[in-house]
């Protein structure tokens, strides 16, 4: 059912992305049904899809014209077949909005203000280190490996006056130098937490860490609240679970 509205709704895309990259990173072909128009198959062509079928497709059509367009088909050499290994697994995760009352919250739990340095992690359209540049003056850099959601942020940042204090880059958020933060905001998935796992409790003490619904395996947070996402655009509830960590 999420096929039908993947070029509207941002649950329904997250979801198709992501069975995507599963597909994929199990080193199968992936195959998307339903496709009826051209900004579906546009998109799922986008996120990796091998093929699709549906009304975007050619249309259905009796047995005898059917069995002339296949005679009129060249016959494909058979190829020999090679063992490969599966792709590695895509730890890249989509964006979804973060809502604004969640990014108030993340920026509350963290304690933040003057003083303090922020890096966002998978920034996305910027929102969380343009509330930290509005609400308290904090200078944030949030990085991301989309050029154009980096290029939505700074022109948001300029829009709002806050590019002094506002800076996005498009990097690797693994490759990204934390040593300067004092807080760090992540929105990704379980795999790349536990990924940057080991560069997170590496840094100097003190640096606060908030993660929005997903946790770090087994180093507990030192607090968890849970707040209201009534907007909230994955998830069937409405509300977001937040940790903070502090290292040290």
């Amino acid at each position: 059912a999420f096929v039908a509205k993947v070029a509207q709704e941002d649950g329904d895309a997250v979801i198709a992305r992501t069975m995507v990259r599963l597909g994929r990173s199990l080193g199968l072909r992936v195959l998307a049904e339903g496709i009826e128009h051209d900004a579906q198959r546009a998109f799922f062509s986008a996120a990796g899809c091998h093929g699709g079928q549906g009304w975007a497709f050619p249309p259905a059509m009796p047995a005898q014209t059917l069995a002339q367009w296949w005679a009129g088909r060249s016959t494909p050499q058979p190829q020999p077949q090679t063992r490969s290994e599966p792709p590695p697994l895509d730890l890249d995760p989509p964006f979804v909005r973060t809502p604004t009352g969640v990014v108030d919250a993340m920026l509350d739990l963290a304690g933040i203000g003057p003083g303090d340095r922020l890096i966002d992690l998978g920034s996305g359209d910027g929102r969380i280190v343009l509330a930290a540049a509005r609400r308290f003056g904090v200078p944030g850099l949030g990085v991301d490996i989309d050029p154009s959601l980096v290029e939505r942020a700074r022109a948001a940042a300029r829009t709002q006056g806050l590019a002094h204090l506002a800076r996005f880059e498009v990097q690797d958020l693994y490759e990204t130098d934390l040593s300067q933060a004092s807080v760090i905001t992540l929105y990704l998935l379980p795999d790349v937490n536990l990924k940057l796992r080991p560069r997170l409790q590496a840094l100097r003490p003190g640096v606060r860490i908030v993660s929005h619904d997903w946790d770090m395996g087994d180093w507990p947070p030192q607090r968890t609240i849970v707040v209201p996402a009534p907007d909230k655009p994955v998830g069937r509830e409405r509300t977001s679970r937040l940790m903070l960590w502090v290292t040290g």
